[in-house]
């Protein structure tokens, strides 16, 4: 069988670590060499000739991340990889990812755009922003569920009288699929905008009294929809309030927020590292999921089948 490469870049080391010893490989020799004005020159170390070369990099800023992704996918199809996998755990800039005003980019393309013409073969990743941007891509991508971690853990949490949230309209398909799961019923915190990061209002439809509520997001920014929703299913009457938020994003005084918050806990994982310790955040890593999922790639076997129905 042909050999496995797994790689990593320079700011998502800490998670292909476990990624590779969950698989079972060592994590490949990669160097970032750079020039007195900081341009960067990856360089792998090792043979790459014919093999299955996956490269772990999440996308969040700054921008050098994912330039640096681009970079070594392009260093391993000249040094006559095999075939190359672009593992982003978080895909960065899937919040743009239609034109919803004169004179924008969608910027989600452009990224897809970048990774085929480096030369990746295929894409994994958790969680995209929106579901549509799997059509951005002319080569297969394989979109993990973060289901899979978090499901097993709520059920360790003994909720037995818990309900889904969803912090906007446009999570409710997230959403039903833990209320799909767990048997129960779902509420919509709906909400609007006045620019960007700022919730100027929120409706909370549905019964929430005497419930454990749980919200379920792909991403957590700022914090300010999470808190928000959550203050307002308290005062609805709900037993407690914690959150599900796959990319830690957590940017201004989202901290802060969350910590000053109604909200028991707020779970998420590692496709991003949190910049400081908080007691209410409890994080779940995504090494096993992401290792078995290179494993079923390279071995040609399904990936939906490690998500939990």
């Amino acid at each position: 069988m042909v050999e496995v490469k797994i790689l990593s870049g320079a700011n998502s080391s800490y998670l292909a670590e476990k990624i590779a010893d969950y698989y079972g490989n060592p994590l490949g020799d990669v160097k970032i060499h750079r020039f007195s004005d900081g341009e960067m020159q990856p360089v792998i170390n090792e043979s790459v000739r014919g093999a299955y070369v996956f490269f772990i990099q999440s996308t969040f800023p700054p921008a050098e991340n994912l330039m640096e992704l681009l970079l070594l996918i392009d260093a391993a199809k000249r040094a006559s990889a095999g075939y190359i996998t672009a593992v982003i755990p978080y895909f960065g800039y899937a919040r743009q990812d239609r034109k919803d005003q004169p004179r924008v980019p969608i910027s989600a393309k452009l990224i897809a755009n970048l990774l085929e013409a480096a030369g990746a073969n295929r894409i994994m990743t958790m969680d995209f922003h929106a579901d549509q941007i799997q059509g951005f891509f002319d080569i297969p991508v394989d979109h993990l569920k973060s289901e899979a971690i978090y499901i097993p853990y709520l059920h360790e949490q003994g909720l037995d009288n818990v309900i889904f949230a969803s912090p906007d309209v446009g999570g409710v398909k997230r959403t039903r699929a833990y209320s799909k799961h767990f048997h129960t019923d779902l509420v919509i915190c709906d909400k609007y905008r006045e620019k960007a990061n700022e919730v100027a209002g929120m409706t909370v439809i549905g019964n929430v009294e005497g419930r454990d509520v749980v919200l379920v997001d792909d991403m957590v920014d700022t914090a300010g929809t999470l808190c928000r929703a959550a203050e307002i299913i308290m005062k609805k009457g709900a037993t407690s309030v914690r959150a599900i938020c796959t990319h830690p994003i957590l940017s201004g005084k989202a901290y802060e927020n969350i910590e000053n918050s109604a909200l028991t806990e707020l779970i998420v994982s590692d496709t991003i590292p949190l910049k400081q310790s908080s007691p209410k955040i409890k994080v779940l890593s995504t090494a096993k999921l992401f290792a078995r999922a290179i494993r079923n790639t390279h071995e040609h076997r399904s990936i939906s089948a490690l998500f939990v129905e």
